[in-house]
């Protein structure tokens, strides 16, 4: 796959703990109550941030293998019984994996797609903002994403309509709005997403390049 845009490197580590600070203050009733994503409850929610933390680790340090590769759709995620031990560590090492400069360089691999690093940088930095919105919303916690994430998860152009059924989980308008948390799906389902679609997204099937090419 070949991608002409280019990417700022960045510090993902603000947005990671920001979503690891939502994940803490979950409280166990809170684990099977609804998401912005219809069919996922938080705890799904959880082990798809614990799950896309770890493949985009190891795509930020070429380890490329079955974390990579998998397609994020094959299965509905969900928490282990260490959740509150194993996120906060992935989310950590993650941030920390995309600290060296080699991460942003070549290609990689993520959700089975081989990307340039330059991109599945950006794209972890969506996957963080956009799901960290969907635990605050889901948990009734205030947020504010990292300005830098979100100018990274904001550099992808709107994909074009989808046109598969099914549930989706998709951004709102204003989503990029600070200190302010973006409306509900059901208020204003049609809020764009970024042309490369979430990777590790839990209730999308396919991945959209930035050829318009849907990869299944």
């Amino acid at each position: 796959m070949t991608d002409d845009r280019t990417f700022d490197t960045f510090d993902l580590g603000p947005q990671a703990l920001i979503v690891a600070r939502l994940a803490a203050e979950t409280t166990q009733e809170q684990l099977d109550g609804d998401t912005p994503c219809p069919g996922l409850a938080v705890r799904n929610m959880l082990g798809h941030l614990g799950g896309l933390a770890v493949a985009f680790r190891d795509a930020g340090r070429k380890d490329l293998g079955v974390t990579t590769d998998t397609n994020p759709g094959s299965v509905v995620p969900d928490i282990g019984p260490d959740w509150r031990e194993t996120l906060p560590k992935a989310l950590d090492e993650l941030a920390e994996a995309w600290r060296d400069p080699a991460a942003w360089t070549g290609e990689t691999r993520a959700g089975g797609v081989t990307l340039p690093g330059t991109v599945a940088g950006a794209v972890a930095a969506d996957e963080l903002v956009v799901h960290g919105w969907d635990l605050a919303r889901a948990t009734g916690r205030e947020y504010e994403p990292d300005e830098v994430a979100l100018r990274a998860a904001y550099g992808f152009p709107p994909p074009r309509p989808r046109t598969r059924s099914g549930p989706g989980c998709v951004r709102p308008r204003g989503a990029g709005t600070r200190r302010r948390a973006p409306p509900r799906p059901r208020d204003r389902p049609e809020r764009p997403r970024p042309r490369l679609e979430a990777v590790a997204q839990p209730s999308c099937r396919s991945i959209r390049t930035p050829e318009g090419l849907c990869v299944t």
